[in-house]
Parts: structure tokens; sequence; C-alpha cells
């Protein structure tokens, strides 16, 4: 029999018969190693331990307690979840199972409706499966025999599925009674799964394929990890993102609400709006201390600019359209055209450029009632856009001085962030050759400037590739918000032109850039972030005045003009309640400041200071508390 070569991560080389699998490579290196080993990567494609090596490879292996076995350990749980509730329920027809971030779902077409009640039962069928350590077995089989297996099972999802691969071989998955059709790969046992680690969380509506026209299926989310107390953090985390819930706290607060008139349409009340003007005006302070002019393009323009731009190919069936003068008009999804009209609208010369024009962008989107999702997910936003137009040369530093100003503003708000660089993918335009121009020029500043980033292959925006910047909030959950784009294809679309040093016509590089991404959802990120209790620059009451009596009203009233004056957002709670009632009725509202005035504060001209989280800090001079808060402010600490 032939010999394989078989190249490990530390580029050390072993020889196997052909058709030796990975488990036994595993086995061969440390029955230990072996053990542990739950899948593997050849020439950087994930496998099945049970796969056969035929021909010379790269090989990595995948134990558990790894990040990366994570993923094929849920995935083998969501198979789990989808056999127990098989075996539980009548007439159940199965469609997708993927993993997802912090867990994996099960789409299930059936006529009981699930409810968290059903959570125990399935839980523990679930742990009845795990026990009995079923083995998972690959087979790979013609698309004709896999139809042929699914319409027997009365699989009518899957079927369809596999009518539209392209492939002329599928692969399915059994372990004892059940049988999936699925890609891989999968645990080699059910047995591997802790049954003690593993826990249902919620059900909600899902349409078959994400489209409103088919029909409704539910959907079981749930998670899994390799010990009981990962589980156990995870869930308390959870516990901890249900009360700092963007959608309560903006209720409870006052700060937004959306209304049944217009859904995925937020309307900001007037705490809100402080919120967010603040939000705008910092915004704007660091841009133009960045050297970029601000600009507005509108919100309508004709139809033809979204086809030369390339965004109706890829967003045509997220638009609003409308009809002026017997025109066809589209409501903006992207800020970028708009942008070029600007730049285009003068000849420009080498010497101007580079040009950086920012603008917070009204766009609107058309996403599906089910993925709507307070500010996280609505269909009108406001973008933070900025175009960069600037010379080949110049690249390089415009986009360092990005990644320095997205820096800034996260750092403001105490956000750490990862990096990612990604691709062309599948659907892109222009050539190769400058796709390899722009992902390295991306990559080379990406290393200049020491940040540590992960490849995302394929993911990059459909005329460039990108850097993304995912921030983590306090819980350890990340939000991509920000991002870098280089873009040699817009200009050469919209014919975008300067004049050299040579007086001929060259073509300038542009680069689309957002920092905050959509101002809606960096609000929500915000509130949940500061579970409401904002930094006294941003809150948008900074300071309560608590009268202990009628009496000290005319006082209260005097010191809030004072700090009203100075620009301090202040309000006098007047109300005739004990002070107690009103000093946590202030907590709740979290605002940063209480001044507690009573006899002794009139007379010696001072404020009783409580803060929300250091609770009392003495009597102060008005004058005195008047300038820290003001360099509170200032500093944004």
């Amino acid at each position: 029999m032939s010999q394989v070569k078989v190249t490990l991560p530390d580029g050390s080389n072993r020889g196997y018969e052909q058709g030796t699998t990975v488990k036994d490579v595993a086995f061969d290196i440390g029955s230990r190693l072996g053990r542990a080993s739950i899948a593997g990567k050849v020439n950087g494609e994930t496998v099945d331990v049970s796969y056969k090596i035929e021909e010379d490879v790269d090989l990595e292996l995948i134990t558990l307690g790894s990040d990366e076995g994570l993923d094929v350990y849920r995935h083998t749980a969501a198979h789990v979840l989808a056999q127990a509730v098989k075996r539980l329920y009548k007439d159940v027809k199965l469609a997708i199972g993927p993993t997802i971030d912090d867990g994996f779902y099960y789409d299930f077409d059936m006529a009981h409706r699930l409810s968290e009640d059903d959570f125990d039962k399935i839980e523990a069928e679930m742990k009845k499966i795990i026990n009995e350590k079923n083995e998972i077995e690959r087979k790979v089989v013609s698309k004709e025999e896999a139809i042929k297996v699914m319409k027997e099972l009365g699989e009518d999802y899957k079927v369809e599925l596999i009518e539209e691969l392209e492939d002329k071989t599928v692969t399915l998955y059994t372990q004892g009674e059940f049988t999936d059709l699925c890609r891989g790969p999968h645990l080699p046992s059910t047995g591997k799964l802790k049954n003690n680690a593993f826990k249902l969380l919620n059900v909600a509506g899902a349409y078959w394929r994400g489209n409103e026209n088919n029909k409704m299926l539910q959907r079981v989310y749930a998670t899994a990890f390799y010990k009981k107390d990962d589980l156990e953090q995870y869930l308390e985390r959870l516990e901890e993102a249900k009360k700092r819930d963007h959608r309560k706290l903006g209720k409870e607060l006052d700060l937004f609400s959306i209304q049944e008139e217009g859904p995925g349409f937020p309307f900001f009340h007037p705490k809100g709006m402080i919120l967010r003007n603040e939000l705008v005006n910092f915004w704007k302070e660091e841009h133009r201390k960045a050297g970029y002019a601000e600009i507005k393009t509108p919100i309508i323009l004709n139809q033809s600019l979204w086809q030369q731009s390339g965004h109706w190919d890829h967003y045509r069936d997220d638009m609003y359209f409308t009809k002026i003068d017997d025109g066809d008009y589209a409501v903006k999804p992207m800020n970028c055209p708009g942008g070029i009209l600007v730049y285009k609208h003068k000849k420009h010369s080498y010497r101007e450029l580079p040009i950086r024009m920012a603008e917070l962008g009204l766009v609107h989107r058309h996403e599906l009632s089910g993925a709507l999702h307070g500010l996280m997910r609505v269909r009108n936003f406001t973008q933070d856009d900025a175009h960069i137009f600037c010379l080949p040369d110049q690249i390089k530093d415009e986009l360092t001085g990005v990644i320095k100003l997205v820096d800034k503003i996260y750092s403001t708000f105490g956000f750490k962030y990862k990096v990612e660089l990604s691709t062309k993918p599948e659907k892109a335009m222009g050539s190769d050759e400058l796709w390899e121009r722009a992902e390295s020029a991306l990559e080379e500043v990406i290393k200049d400037n020491d940040l540590d980033y992960k490849l995302n292959s394929g993911d990059g925006a459909f005329y460039g590739p990108k850097i993304d910047f995912h921030l983590e909030d306090c819980l350890g959950r990340t939000w991509q918000c920000g991002t870098i784009q280089l873009d040699f294809q817009m200009p050469e679309r919209f014919d975008l032109i300067y004049v050299g040093s040579d007086g001929e016509d060259h073509r300038p590089v542009m680069i689309h850039r957002a920092i905050l991404g959509s101002l809606e959802r960096f609000m929500g990120i915000l509130i949940e972030h500061y579970a409401g209790a904002f930094p006294t620059w941003l809150a948008p009451v900074q300071v309560q005045i608590i009268p202990i009596t009628d009496n000290h009203l005319d006082y209260a009233y005097q010191v809030r003009e004072e700090l009203s004056n100075i620009g301090v957002r202040v309000e006098v709670d007047n109300r005739q309640e004990k002070v107690g009632y009103k000093i946590r009725e202030a907590q709740v509202q979290q605002v940063p400041y209480m001044l507690i005035v009573g006899d002794n504060e009139v007379e010696e001209e001072t404020v009783s200071v409580r803060h929300r989280r250091e609770g009392d800090i003495g009597a102060v001079k008005v004058a005195k508390f008047k300038e820290d808060i003001l360099e509170e402010i200032k500093n944004k600490e």
C-alpha cells in the first residue's frame, strides 16, 4: 500500500499508509492526544477524526477544550437537540441547525407549540442520548440517494436543500436512529458531550430561509460548553445582559420607543436626544480635529445612480423605492454614491488630496419584521460615514490616521477592540490584481500599527477588502461597529479624477470608513455597556437637586440656575415626597449627582453631594462643585 506524508504544525513529517485516519495519526502521536482529538484540519479544511488521508497533507489536530473544537462540539449538540425533539413529538420536520456565536439553534416545523415549559423534558431526553454514547457515522452518498433517504424520513426541507446543491455527493450523519443532512464535522460519539454543560435558552419564530413569504418555523436557541462551570458563568452573563437590555432600560429611562405605527423606525424622546446629540457633538469635534469636512447628501437619489455604483445588484431587495416626475428613485441604503457626487462636482488637483468628507447620513434598509431588535436592528439608521479621496502614496498614512481615530473614540468609552481583515468575497467587482493590491495595503498598515488581527476570508465588501473593528463591552460581548474599506472600484465606475503634478488626469483611491457604524446601534450598545449609568458628560440629567422641604425650594432653584448657566443639565425635584424616596428615584434614573439642600446648605451656601455609586460625599461649596463637575465633563471621565 502507498505511503502518504503528514506534516504537523511544528513542521515535522510522519509517514503513514494511505487511508490512515486522522484519529489513527492522533493516537500515533500520543494516546492522550488521541483521546482528546475530536476533529482535524487537513490542508486548512476541518474534517472528522474518521477522515481518511489519501495523499500528502498538512494536518492540525483539534482537541476537546480548544476554541476551534467548541464549534464542532456545539454542532453535535445541535444534532442531539434535533434527535430529542424527534423522539418526543410527532410529525416533526427538520430545517437547519447551525452553530452561532455562543451556541447553536435548530429550526423545527411541528404542530406542538414549543415553550420554555417543554425544556426540562427535551433536556432530559438529550441527556439520555448523550449517555447512550451513540457513535456518530459519516456517510457520503449521491444526491439521488440522499433525496431518497430524506423523502423516506419525511424531511421535506432537507430534500429542498439537497436539490439545490451543485455537488454530486452529499454527506449524511447518523447517530442511533437519527440521520441528518450535514457538512460536518462532528464529534465521534454523542458521549463526548457533557450531559450537565448544555442548556436550552429560548424559542422564537423564524421564517424558512429568512423569507417572510415562507412558513414560520419554531427556532430553539441553546448553548453547550466543555464544563459545567463555563455554562454557569455564561448563564450568569445572560442574566446580567437581561438586566442591561437596552429596550428595557430605554423605556425605564425614557430614552426612546418603537411604535406600532413605525416598526423598525425608532422614536427618540427628549432624554434620548440629549444622549444622541452628545455623541454627535463628540463625533463632530473629533472629526474636525482629524481634518474632516462635514457634508450632507440627499436621502432619495435616482435609481440609475445605485445601478452605476453596484449597490443595485447587492442591496435592491432591501431598498425602498419611489417615483418622482415619472422617474425611478430609491431611498439610499448607503451614503457612498452621494459622497462621490460631492467629490465629482468639480475638478481637483493633487495638491488638494487627501480630501476627507464625513457624513452622518440617514439610510434606510428593509429588514424582515422578525429580525428587528430595538435599536440594534432597525429599518432606518444614521451611519457615521466618511470617504477619503487620496493619492496612491497617501494610502498608508490615511489608513493609519483612521486607525488612530478609531482608537481615540473607542477608548473614550472604555472599549477594548479586536481587528479582522476581510478579503475578496465571491460576488466582487474588479480584477484580482486590484484586490490583491488593496488587501496587501490593508494588511501592511495593520502590521505597521502593531495590531493583532484575524483573517476573515471572503467577507469583504463587494467593492473592496476591509478592516473591521469588533469592540468588547463590559460583559465580554463583541460588536462589529467600525470598518475601513479600501476601494479601487468606485473611482473607476464614476470616472473620478484629479490632476497630477504632470498636468495629466489620474484616478484617486477611495477609502470608506465608519467608526460608530450605526449611531442608533451604538447607542443601544452604550445603554447596555453602562447599564444606563452613563458617564456624566453623556448623562441626559447630570445633576438632580433635592430640597428637603418646600422652604428650601428657592435655594434649590438658585443653585439650578448657577449650574444651568455653565451648561450643566440639571433638574429640581420639587415633589412633596420624602427625601429618601427622591434619592431612590434619582438612583433608578441613574443621575450621576444628587445635591441635597436643607437649612445648613442654605446658610453656608453649600450643597450636600451624593454620587450614584459612591454614596454621600459630603457638603461642598457650590463654586467648588461647579468647578469639579465641569472638569469631569471636559475630560469625559
